[in-house]
């Protein structure tokens, strides 16, 4: 259950990408961040999600957003998703959950009467101080990228 909320500190993390090279919320210190997790790779409402703030990522550079995804896929899964999609954004693998956990998004889910641990797919606007502006519970995976716009519109008019 995602318990942090706007206003919170984002919580710091390190892992790897999907290239295997370090990366963490340190890296976009100065920078406004959109940090967006998801359960899977290459699966249809992952995938649209993902492609959406792909098509959009020049309006969303535009508007100062850097952009990473965290899912606990490992590197060798994202790596073939970032290719086969051309994704210009980094994929965390958090394949430890601790990511995942540290912002409460790896939690009890249910489907078809059966209970599971999942992934809460969840977006947070992070602003350059890391500081929480936004928390996205339900993204819209068509239109996410032009939500987080607006949004950040509605915050800082």
């Amino acid at each position: 259950m995602v318990t942090l909320k706007q206003g919170d500190k984002a919580p710091i993390f390190k892992g790897k990408d999907q290239d295997g090279k370090p990366i963490g919320l340190s890296d976009y210190k100065g920078k406004k961040l959109v940090l967006f997790f998801y359960p899977e790779d290459d699966t249809p409402t992952c995938t649209i999600e993902a492609c959406n703030l792909r098509d959009n990522f020049g309006l969303l550079k535009n508007a100062g957003f850097e952009v990473l995804g965290v899912s606990p896929d490992d590197e060798k899964k994202h790596r073939k998703f970032q290719e086969k999609y051309n994704l210009p954004f980094p994929l965390i693998a958090d394949t430890s959950h601790s990511i995942l956990e540290k912002y409460g998004v790896w939690d009890q889910k249910k489907m078809f009467g059966h209970e599971y641990m999942g992934v809460l797919r969840t977006t947070f606007l992070i602003d350059e101080k890391g500081v929480i502006r936004k928390i996205f519970l339900r993204p819209k995976n068509k239109a996410h990228a032009e939500e987080i716009v607006a949004a950040w519109n509605e915050l800082h008019p």
